[in-house]
């Protein structure tokens, strides 16, 4: 059983209360749909997440994508040096794909190397989490539930016994994000060319990934949503690996 927050929404409203609770069992999971089969472990990633760790780990990263990864390694090191809190809110267009693989992929990274950083995920538009970058999530191991149908509520588990990621599709300045002090993370041009101003960062940090939408129902679909969900892991596990250097 997992010790965090009670899950059980009924709305979305009731969402921002998730994050002022601390301490609480989530101990009623009525009505959540459980993704995936996978054996669970206590205090430790399961096998599957585990391999797709490694293999992130071992991704070779360009000297220019070093480059753009700087601004954001520079930023959480800031932050961690003045003991301030660290918030990124990954910004796409429609908070469905890249924004979301980015949110889920830089909280495992900060939890994994213990940095305290808080992550979140938002868009200018609202749409759905999509369901092929769900399935991806799902085949690289990690532990998914889920409630709702035309803009569902994902909770996502990297442990078992590990802060729940809420994920969702929602506006940049959603209830749930934060509204100052925080890094905006733009992961598409598009948010990036038409949204020149994200009230309360006090940093904007271009970090653009292709969109694997472009191979929607192609033969290649699950093989190009894995493929950069795997780079996405892999330059936010450098980002935090490289925080956490002395």
């Amino acid at each position: 059983m997992c010790t965090w927050h009670r899950l059980l929404l009924e709305d979305y409203q009731f969402l921002p209360a998730i994050f002022r609770q601390s301490n609480l069992a989530l101990s009623n999971r009525q009505g959540l749909t459980k993704l995936g089969g996978g054996k669970r472990k206590n205090n430790s990633m399961n096998e599957k997440l585990n391999l797709k760790i490694e293999a992130a780990l071992s991704l070779e990263i360009s000297e220019e994508r070093k480059e753009i990864l700087q601004t954001l390694i520079d930023f959480i090191k800031r932050k961690r040096k003045a003991e301030a809190p660290i918030r990124l809110n990954f910004i796409c267009t429609h908070n469905s794909r890249r924004s979301q693989f980015s949110q889920i992929w830089a909280q495992t990274a900060a939890d994994y190397f213990q940095i305290p950083a808080q992550c979140y995920s938002g868009g200018v538009e609202v749409t759905a989490c999509n369901e092929r970058a769900v399935a991806s999530l799902d085949r690289f191991g990690f532990i998914m539930s889920k409630r709702g149908h035309s803009n569902p509520v994902y909770i996502v588990f990297h442990t078992e016994d590990a802060r729940p990621i809420l994920v969702f599709s929602k506006l940049f300045d959603d209830p749930v994000n934060p509204h100052s002090s925080f890094a905006s993370v733009m992961t598409c041009d598009h948010a990036d060319e038409n949204c020149p101003f994200i009230p309360g960062a006090e940093a904007r940090i271009p970090v653009r990934y292709d969109d694997p939408k472009a191979f929607d129902d192609s033969p290649q679909e699950a093989e190009k949503y894995d493929e950069r969900s795997l780079q996405i892991a892999s330059e936010m596990f450098y980002v935090f690996s490289r925080v956490g250097m002395n």
